[in-house]
C-alpha cells in the first residue's frame, strides 16, 4: 500500500504567502526608517535649544520659479 498523507498536510507554499510576507517585510521596514528620521530630527531640534539657541526651525526655502 501507498502511504497517504493525511489531509490539510499538504505543501502550504503560494505565491501569495510569499508576497504577503515581503509585504510585511517592506512595511516594517518602511517604518522603522520614517522612525528612524522622525526621532533624529527631533533630537537634533532638542540640542539646538538645550544649547540655549531661538532659531532651531529648519529653514525652508522658496519653490524656484516662485
Amino acid at each position: 500500500m501507498a502511504e497517504q498523507e493525511p489531509p490539510g498536510e499538504e505543501d502550504s507554499y503560494s505565491p501569495r504567502t510569499a508576497l504577503l510576507g515581503l509585504a510585511i517585510v517592506l512595511l516594517l521596514v518602511f517604518g522603522c526608517l520614517y522612525l528612524y528620521y522622525t526621532l533624529r530630527d527631533m533630537s537634533q531640534r532638542q540640542d539646538c535649544l538645550m544649547q540655549g539657541r531661538t532659531n532651531c526651525a529648519p529653514i525652508e526655502s522658496p519653490a524656484p520659479g516662485n
